[in-house]
């Protein structure tokens, strides 16, 4: 599960990562990143919210094979570079990551202890930053190599063989499946109902809404924002790189903390205004600072901005019904992609507008710093 989500997170971040050669060549708007990366969320939010049916149908393991077929089709179709393509490519890519998430929520929440769920889902979800970090050091190099495109092959490439090399383990882990089970399009309608109707799954899915937001934001605009202020593409590239490093063993950490010492609540509310602070400090970076100094802001937005997961999925596998984990895990998930769809195309508008980075990247961490604040709240009363 762990190397499934890798390549799941390595596809999907990686147009973002090698944006300015996308830019260039296709000579495009830097805009259109948002634009991009938003359709990328709304094919989430549709495939995470009607996942459930298929993962018990089909299996967690099988699904996740699914995941990584679409992210491959998606990926190579990118490298036509035609509008047509690019939005093509982004529908699939989101609809095809989207399902990755849930698929191994539900297998890991039936082979794991309640009590080490944070601990289980940080580990496999320190999978996204191992993706993203492949993509930083990867996708910029190979680029310049090769060609945006190339790069682009080679991750589908990536993606599929990894494929294959899952098939032999769907005798041992979709024991669970149930054939009959069918889709019905009264399912989106009945994981949002336990979802929005259940306090504690609502907390969290609107938790999940800003933090997805953010992390879509920052990670789509990152590498073009360093550029703006001095850095070359494969400079960027790094830093983008050694700040995502840090979100591994920040997942890891939360999770054990989460897991032992202090309640998941508590541990998400200080993630939320952790985000929140690094982000604004960001956005006021400039090309005189030192690049140390922005290399620490970064790796502290990374290691909350983009270390989240494993506390919210546990407390949502946690709080979903047993036969619905995955589902369920789907609809939060689905509603974090409001989130993530919003987000970029607002910076991208803002952007537009103001021709200003900064502004953008503090305005999309107002949510962030709400839902501290409340989730603090809520800790302090509990």
């Amino acid at each position: 599960m762990f190397l499934q989500q890798t390549f799941a997170a390595l596809g999907r971040a990686l147009p973002a990562v090698i944006a300015p050669a996308i830019i260039t060549d296709l000579r495009i708007d830097a805009a259109w990143i948002g634009i991009y990366f938003g359709l990328t969320a709304l094919a989430s939010l549709v495939a995470q919210l009607g996942c459930g049916s298929f993962i018990v149908r089909h299996g967690a393991l099988r699904m996740s094979q699914m995941s990584l077929v679409m992210l491959a089709a998606g990926t190579a179709l990118a490298a036509l570079g035609t509008p047509l393509a690019l939005v093509l490519s982004a529908i699939i890519c989101g609809g095809g990551g989207a399902v990755s998430t849930p698929a191994s929520s539900h297998l890991l929440s039936r082979v794991s202890l309640p009590r080490y769920l944070p601990l289980v889902f940080s580990i496999k979800q320190t999978a996204v930053p191992a993706g993203l970090l492949l993509a930083g050091l990867l996708g910029p190099q190979l680029t310049e190599w090769t060609g945006w495109r190339v790069t682009m092959l080679v991750s589908a490439a990536a993606c599929g063989i990894f494929v294959l090399m899952l098939q032999p383990l769907r005798e041992i882990f979709d024991i669970d499946r149930v054939p009959t089970r069918a889709f019905r399009v009264s399912d989106f309608k009945a994981t949002l109902t336990v979802v929005l109707a259940t306090p504690g799954l609502r907390a969290l899915s609107f938790a999940c809404l800003a933090f997805n937001g953010l992390q879509a934001a920052v990670t789509a605009y990152f590498v073009v924002y360093l550029t703006t202020i001095g850095y070359t593409p494969v400079a960027a590239g790094f830093v983008f790189s050694v700040a995502v490093a840090v979100a591994v063993p920040g997942r890891i950490l939360w999770g054990w903390l989460g897991s032992s010492y202090v309640s998941p609540r508590l541990m998400m509310a200080g993630l939320a205004l952790g985000m929140a602070g690094s982000v604004v400090l960001l956005a006021l970076c400039s090309a005189g600072w030192p690049t140390l100094l922005v290399g620490l802001i970064a790796c502290v937005l990374s290691a909350t901005a983009l270390s989240w997961h494993g506390i919210l999925l546990a407390e949502t596998a946690r709080a979903a019904p047993e036969d619905m984990r995955g589902g369920v895990t789907g609809g939060v998930l689905s509603i974090g992609q409001v989130g993530a769809l919003a987000l970029p195309l607002m910076y991208s508008g803002l952007l537009d507008l103001t021709g200003s980075y900064g502004i953008g990247f503090i305005v999309c961490g107002v949510p962030a710093l709400l839902v501290g604040v409340h989730l603090l709240r809520q800790s302090a009363s509990a």
